[in-house]
């Protein structure tokens, strides 16, 4: 149980090393202030030759807070390189462009990226570029999960870094490689290489990378059964970290310690080390790592049968929880690149041996021409028959698959929209879509924990649909849209996947609609039946949505947006509709609103609020 999560953290480690790498090849941190003051001599348009070139690639490395328009001076950088026959910016270029790629998730591109990379390194006879280059390729191979190129590419870049002096980009392939052995159960190796890469960090004195090794090593005990080092390691590990506010992988060693301690039977210890792990990642806002020290503590109070608590953190986890990332097909197109020349040494075997086959077959022509027609006859005689049956079979094939096409088209219409559903099926992938007007809705059942705690699981889930089917029946009279629902939370939106101009309106309907059917039922509801009191919020602005994951697909909508509707919801009171100054000034004319004043929201400061009374128009 341990391990299960090893995989995500090994590459967040190999993540986190890699970045620091790459701030020291490039001198100094990266640094949005330096992005943004050096555009303004880019616009000039001053500069030529090699000065040109550095503020290309300095502009590349420092923008963060916008990919895209890093890879566009990437891309200039490298058709400049190319025209000034450069070798050692065109280097640059790609190398800048295949990381960027890579933290955009195109792990294809990126790949190709850093090839050409290598390619110009070695033009450039430059050792440390193409070292470097070899470490970026085995990252993402690693990534993929392509354990046989990436142990090829480590070994290459760390035989070129041990022919130079650059200790660290030395010390940083030998750590990374040794995350690789780790993963894929190689422990000898893996404690071979962080042993040596914690030398060479602790000679140049470089505390992080001395941190991750500690760190590791820790971990790599920690799955031989050695919890006593394993401890000691991490310790260490974090102690370094501490001094260097390296939040996100103290909090990752944390979880890790806890997962240690329970391994020990030590479940107080084991607490409070992934409440640590989570109070550290609340503080500092560390999304992903709330989300893993929220299901820790779930899986930790379950094993106490202190449910209440577990559902509580779950339900913390799951709002936090990230999608997943295709990687299959990205790594059939790093298998592909790898046995490239495998296969064209094999076509070229197929080649001359098809050459022989047809010689032979023209010496033999003569003698085997009758024998040849006899054959053909039978068969076409065969094949008739075969036709004939082929053909019921197929009339009843088609039949059952057109059935089965028609189940299936019903089924993605029920889990997406109309247009995503069709955009889906056309390209196998949706993008993600910007929308300047949107309209969101977020429903909370008050005191729904206590209930929780009392009913069994079925009447629980009995009460959550009934109220829920009430829902979709709604949003299907005013052509909202459904987006989804977590525990007893339920999330629609309007104004999407077609714009309209009237979203606001519907949305407000919609939710008086709710509240009055939640009161009614409440009425109608026999002693037996679960009844709640409902929150209601709603906002108004821009957002962006999409498909998220790979199986099991999502339509999801991101934004401040959707925030601040959610936290209209939460300052609701029951049996009220809660909605935010934007929607205000959309519908005032249409409703009876009250005003409720200014009140403090959680991360957003002091926000007009007001409580929707009746429609005064319908």
């Amino acid at each position: 149980m341990i391990f299960l999560r090893d995989f995500k953290y090994f590459v967040k480690i190999l993540f986190s090393v890699f970045f620091i790498f790459f701030q020291f090849l490039s001198s100094f941190a990266q640094n949005q202030k330096v992005a943004d003051s050096l555009v303004k001599i880019y616009h000039k348009n001053s500069l030529a030759n090699s000065e040109k070139l550095e503020l290309l690639r300095n502009l590349s490395f420092n923008e963060v807070n916008n990919l895209e328009l890093s890879l566009k001076y990437a891309d200039e950088l490298i058709a400049l390189s190319q025209l000034e026959k450069n070798y050692l910016y065109l280097h640059r270029g790609y190398y800048q462009k295949g990381n960027k790629n890579r933290l955009r998730g195109d792990l294809d591109k990126a790949l190709n990226a850093f090839f050409k990379s290598v390619e110009a390194a070695i033009k450039a006879k430059f050792i440390i570029g193409e070292g470097v280059a070899y470490m970026s390729i085995a990252d993402v191979y690693s990534i993929m999960g392509n354990a046989d190129n990436a142990e090829i590419y480590y070994k290459k870049s760390i035989h070129l870094l041990r022919k130079t002096d650059d200790s660290i980009s030395l010390a940083s392939a030998l750590l990374n490689a040794g995350d690789e052995y780790s993963k894929n159960k190689r422990y000898n190796l893996a404690l071979k290489y962080f042993k040596e890469s914690s030398i060479i960090f602790d000679k140049a004195n470089y505390l992080i990378g001395t941190a991750y090794s500690l760190g590791n090593i820790g971990m790599v005990h920690a799955k031989l059964g050695n919890n006593n080092l394993a401890k000691a390691y991490i310790s260490k590990a974090i102690k370094i970290l501490e001094k260097l506010k390296d939040y996100y992988a103290i909090s990752e060693y944390l979880s890790y310690m806890s997962d240690i301690y329970l391994a020990l039977n030590d479940w107080e210890t084991s607490l409070s080390y992934a409440k640590r792990s989570l109070n550290l990642a609340q503080k500092y806002g560390l999304k992903e790592q709330i989300s893993n020290a929220n299901l820790k503590l779930s899986q930790l109070y379950q094993k106490t049968g202190n449910m209440a608590a577990s559902f509580s953190y779950y339900k913390n986890h799951i709002a936090y929880r990230d999608s997943l990332t295709n990687l299959k097909s990205m790594q059939q197109m790093a298998d592909i690149r790898t046995n490239y020349e495998v296969s064209q040494k094999q076509t070229e075997v197929d080649l001359l041996e098809k050459d022989s086959e047809i010689q032979k077959l023209k010496d033999k022509r003569q003698q085997n021409i009758i024998y040849i027609t006899a054959i053909s006859l039978f068969l076409v005689l065969v094949i008739t028959i075969g036709f004939y049956r082929r053909y019921k079979f197929v009339k009843k094939t088609n039949s059952i698959i057109e059935e089965e096409k028609n189940r299936s088209n019903n089924l993605l219409l029920n889990i997406l929209p109309e247009e995503t559903a069709l955009e889906l099926k056309k390209n196998g992938k949706v993008q993600a879509k910007k929308f300047e007007s949107v309209t969101v809705l977020f429903t909370d059942f008050e005191g729904f924990t206590n209930y929780a705690e009392k009913l069994p699981p079925e009447k629980l889930v009995e009460s959550i649909d009934y109220y829920f089917s009430k829902f979709d029946t709604i949003m299907e009279k005013y052509n909202l849209e459904k987006i989804k629902t977590v525990g007893d939370a339920y999330m629609c939106a309007g104004g999407l996947p077609f714009p309209t101009g009237d979203h606001a309106y519907k949305m407000t309907l919609a939710a008086l609609e709710i509240a009055r059917f939640v009161d009614i039922s409440e009425e109608l509801i026999t002693q037996n039946q679960t009844h709640f009191k409902i929150r209601i919020g709603i906002n108004t602005g821009p957002l962006v949505a999409g498909v998220v994951g790979i199986k099991k697909f999502s339509y999801d909508i991101w934004g401040d947006t959707v925030n601040i509707a959610s936290r209209m919801e939460s300052n609701s009171e029951p049996g009220r509709i809660n909605i935010s100054e934007h929607t205000y000034q959309i519908i005032k004319n249409d409703f009876d609103c009250e005003y409720r004043g200014e009140i403090e929201v959680k991360n957003k400061g002091m926000m007009k609020m007001y409580f929707v009374n009746d429609s005064i128009t319908q």
